[in-house]
């Protein structure tokens, strides 16, 4: 068992803190997993990526994820650069913070090949909602979950209490319900699909 993410983004919508999620939610079920962010220059705004690899036996890799399974578009914009999407493994899958659908992503610079697939999830939108920002991370991260089956809901949850712990209780309280609303969203989409 493994799987490797990578996350695209801006600064200040979360990149680093879902990769860092998805990974302490790995640990939650005993699995082996990193997070690894990269960025440039370290200002809102700009283009950051960040990389979570969980696997079932240790880890060895401490390089970038190059052949990601699955690549979260935190910020649909970036799908110009169509470089974002190099490396995909051919059954790889997309995860894009946007209300429009894949098919409506093409113009954009949503390119995939036979065999990949993307799945689209208005996490700003919802964010927006619950916390009064726009923070898609958190809701990006359950919609992760949810496609994946490599972690389960309870340890995201677990994971997020533990990061967002010293948070205020409604903000906390915010981001689990982001994360169970994506999560059971993705869930349905996907039923709907079958």
């Amino acid at each position: 068992m493994k799987l490797e993410v990578r996350i695209h983004g801006r600064g200040g919508q979360g990149v680093v803190t879902a990769a860092e999620l998805l990974s302490l939610a790995a640990f939650d079920q005993g699995l082996h997993a990193q997070a690894l962010p990269s960025f440039g220059s370290e200002r809102t705004g700009a283009p950051v990526v960040s990389f979570c690899r969980i696997a079932g036996r240790p880890i060895r890799a401490h390089d970038p994820v190059s052949h990601p399974d699955v690549v979260v578009v935190q910020d649909p914009t970036l799908l110009h650069d169509g470089a974002i999407l190099t490396g995909l493994t051919p059954e790889g899958l997309v995860v894009v913070n946007t209300g429009r659908s894949p098919d409506q992503l093409v113009h954009a610079g949503l390119a995939l090949a036979p065999g990949q697939c993307a799945v689209c999830l208005p996490a700003t939108e919802l964010s927006r909602e619950a916390l009064g920002r726009p923070l898609p991370n958190t809701a990006l991260v359950g919609a992760v979950v949810a496609l994946t089956h490599v972690v389960e809901l309870h340890a995201l949850q677990a994971a997020i209490r533990e990061r967002f712990g010293h948070a205020p209780d409604e903000v906390l309280a915010a981001n689990l319900r982001l994360a169970s609303d994506a999560y059971v969203l993705v869930r349905e989409q996907e039923r709907h699909r079958a």
